[in-house]
């Protein structure tokens, strides 16, 4: 038997998941002497000594037996003088180490401290409790290491009780960051007393107050989610006519409320926890909590808060987050009692500072296939490994619905939901989250710098910005060559032709896209077919009254201006307003041109009399979707052909496609229309293409891009392409709409630019 003594580095995400007190046992079990700490670039340094056997069997159950939270990227073993140690030591962190490093995400509280919280435990009660297993990371860290001194609870000095377990390397809460009790942890208050806070806000909710309620990485607002009066007065005080508010629910109450498949359970119960578009049973919830939609946003309790809640109501709440739409969510006790004092009844808050906001992950099952919405709390900070070169990079996405990205070392961080960069609030939330996740990762600053090719986004003004302090590049992306490079990149796919559909994105010959069909091959992305642009008249205004799309549509598709007039009088519009719409469209008037296929759904479902005005971002498609659902897909126009040859490239031609759907629709009922509608574009979608697979010898088709989320368009398109002999990859690490457009610029920068 031979004595050696190694030092052992680990990286991954190994802080902050009971890593060190698995050291400290295993090495106990090997009879192994040494140390153990956490490293300042967040991996973990230890050092045995003892037989080299012993050595041996202790690194493999490294591997073996980690905890269900850590993941080891790497395992670096170095050989040093034996020092005739005898004991085994968790030693104080060291700020040493120049990696970048990986932490674990905010998780739901684990069923042992469920358990404890609503049982006969010290903890019975108690809302912030939590353990080495489960609890707040994310939100609560300023740097690295992770330890107690760099968290928001170095405000909360442990009491006896507390200080012995966490000092236990045995214990379950041994170096629980967040560890805490009512004698000592952060505490309610209820309109500012903290006297029985808990049972008044019970009190409150079941009275038909809303409240505003502080959670872990930001603020929701709250109320019952079965009293359509207090659903509608909500929704007064908020000016959210339409928006569909997320709810929050007891699994039994899950069961009552909504048909959740298997799969969207399982979504439901991961320790993520994420917001889950579930079908909605009929009659049973208000219509006021998701107006024309017929799924619903679910959540199950994540925090001890939570449970507590609906352990004493018998019924789901109304969880909202509590901002304007796209605005950063409130975290500061004084702004949320002084910017929600006409929105709320009451305010539920606590004395633990939120490092870090970050909005709950949303998520959906898209014809067997879990797509993230919204990649946030759960998730972030967890990187994806992707080797996309050596050159550092920030990612900065478009203008709305955003998140980051940074780029090192191999590894793509994507930061937590930011929302629309349009003011200055939120673009100074954006500038402080880009700050905090390089203070936490330690990632290498940036060389070089991507932003939408639109040259008015707010990001694109910040690049510059930053490419001046960090002496970096600035790279503009196209935002439909980012959306589907994220595809290329997440399934490692070389030549591909891409089916990208949304609502907007700035192409570069300056028109607004949104329907396009690329080709990737030979390290180079070429725009190879599109919808057929269509003139957008108003710009904006065409958006928000997508019943101006219809008549682009249709004066496009060759009907004759008087017989388009006087259908947009039967449909509401006034005879001056018609004529002068129309105007715009005949000239060219404002009317810039877009390839949208979120404009055309819109115009659908305007025409059909779903949903004439936009009151939030996808509403007349998302209503559209919805009714199609009871819809029938009828017979016609099966045997024409849309497809145009248009210079360099193929064209679907919706306009035509639109003018003859509304011929042969007449005496159709609005679901009919909807579902014939999704059913015939997405199948001339795909017959597009088939065709450019055909022409280029291409058998992998990527799709992303918002009506990514359309589950008729996308069973359509799965369906056609399968039997055609291609197979269809989408979106599963990052979102298909633009939350997933940074990893995308990320992603065409390291395949297809060169390096800095």
């Amino acid at each position: 038997m031979k004595i050696e003594r190694v030092r052992v580095l680990v990286n991954g995400v190994v802080q902050g998941v009971g890593f060190r007190p698995f050291v400290y046992r295993l090495a106990h079990e090997c009879q192994l002497a040494g140390t153990v700490r956490n490293r300042g670039d967040a991996g973990v340094e230890i050092e045995l000594e003892g037989a080299d056997n012993a050595i041996r069997a202790f690194t493999q159950g490294l591997s073996t037996q980690a905890p269900p939270l850590a993941r080891i990227d790497s395992v670096a073993i170095e050989s040093l003088v034996p020092q005739q140690s005898e004991t085994f030591e968790i030693l104080p962190s060291t700020e040493d180490g120049s990696g970048s490093g990986l932490l674990p995400p905010d998780i739901a509280i684990c069923d042992a401290c469920v358990s404890e919280l609503l049982g006969d435990s010290r903890f019975h009660g108690y809302w912030a409790t939590s353990c080495t297993d489960c609890g707040p990371r994310f939100t609560v860290i300023d740097g690295l290491p992770y330890d107690r001194p760099k968290t928001t609870m170095r405000d909360f000095p442990m009491c006896a009780s507390c200080n012995a377990e966490y000092t236990d390397p045995l214990d379950r809460r041994y170096h629980a960051q967040t560890t805490a009790c009512d004698a000592c942890g952060p505490t309610l208050a209820f309109d500012g007393v903290t006297d029985k806070a808990l049972e008044r806000a019970i009190e409150a909710l079941r009275a038909g107050k809303i409240l505003a309620i502080k959670g872990i990485g930001g603020t929701h607002i709250a109320c019952s989610a079965t009293d359509a009066e207090v659903i509608d007065e909500l929704r007064q005080r908020l000016g959210r006519r339409q928006q569909p508010f997320a709810l929050m629910a007891t699994a039994e109450q899950l069961q009552q409320i909504a048909e959740p498949t298997d799969t969207e359970i399982s979504l439901l119960e991961s320790i993520q926890r994420p917001i889950v578009l579930v079908r909605k049973r009929a009659s049973v919830l208000p219509d006021a909590v998701a107006p024309g939609l017929h799924t619903v946003g679910i959540m199950l309790p994540y925090s001890g808060l939570h449970h507590l809640l609906l352990a004493e109501l018998l019924f789901p709440l109304v969880m909202t987050s509590a901002n304007m739409p796209g605005r950063p969510m409130l975290i500061e006790n004084d702004a949320i009692h002084s910017q929600l004092k006409d929105v709320v009844d009451h305010v539920l808050v606590h004395d633990r500072a939120i490092a870090a906001r970050c909005d709950d992950s949303v998520q959906r099952v898209v014809s067997g296939t879990a797509l993230f919405l919204r990649r946030s709390r759960g998730h972030v900070p967890q990187a994806i490994d992707r080797d996309l070169g050596t050159t550092p990079m920030l990612a900065l996405g478009p203008e709305s619905d955003l998140t980051f990205a940074i780029y090192a070392e191999g590894r793509v961080t994507p930061s937590q939901h930011i929302g629309n960069v349009d003011d200055l609030e939120t673009l100074e939330y954006l500038t402080e989250a880009i700050d905090h996740l390089y203070a936490i990762t330690h990632a290498a600053p940036p060389a070089r710098i991507l932003c939408d090719a639109h040259p008015d986004f707010m990001t694109t003004g910040l690049a510059a910005e930053l490419a001046r302090l960090h002496g970096a590049e600035v790279q503009p992306v196209q935002h439909h060559e980012a959306h589907f490079a994220s595809v290329l990149v997440e399934h490692d796919l070389k030549h591909a032709i891409g089916i990208i559909l949304d609502g907007y994105g700035f192409g570069w010959d300056g028109a607004a896209w949104g329907g396009e069909f690329f080709l990737a091959a030979d390290r180079r992305i070429e725009r190879i077919g599109s919808l057929r642009s269509v003139p957008m008249p108003g710009g904006d205004r065409a958006s928000a009254q997508p019943l101006r799309m219809a008549a682009s549509y249709l004066v496009t598709g060759g009907s004759d201006l008087a017989s388009v007039e006087s259908l947009l009088i039967e449909r509401g519009l006034s005879s001056s307003d018609a004529g002068v719409l129309l105007q715009q469209v005949e000239r060219g008037i404002n009317a810039p041109l877009t390839s949208s296929c979120g404009r055309f759904l819109d115009a659908v479902s305007a025409w059909a009399g779903i949903c004439s005005t936009r009151t939030y971002e996808g509403e007349p498609a998302m209503k559209l979707e919805a009714s199609a659902i009871a819809g029938k897909v009828l017979d016609v126009l099966r045997g024409e052909s849309f497809l145009l040859e248009a210079n360099d490239r193929l064209e679907l031609d919706v306009a035509s496609l639109f003018t003859r759907l509304v011929q042969q629709s007449e005496g159709f009922a609005p679901r009919d229309l909807a579902a014939t509608a999704q059913a015939l574009l997405a199948e001339r979608i795909a017959e597009l293409a088939i065709r450019l697979a055909e022409c280029h010898d291409v058998e992998d088709v990527a799709f992303s891009g918002g009506v990514a989320y359309n589950e008729a368009i996308t069973q359509v398109l799965l369906n056609r392409l399968e039997s055609a002999g291609l197979r269809l990859f989408r979106n599963r690490a990052v979102p298909s709409g633009d939350g997933g457009v940074a990893f995308g610029q990320l992603s065409f920068a390291g395949r297809f630019i060169r390096p800095v």
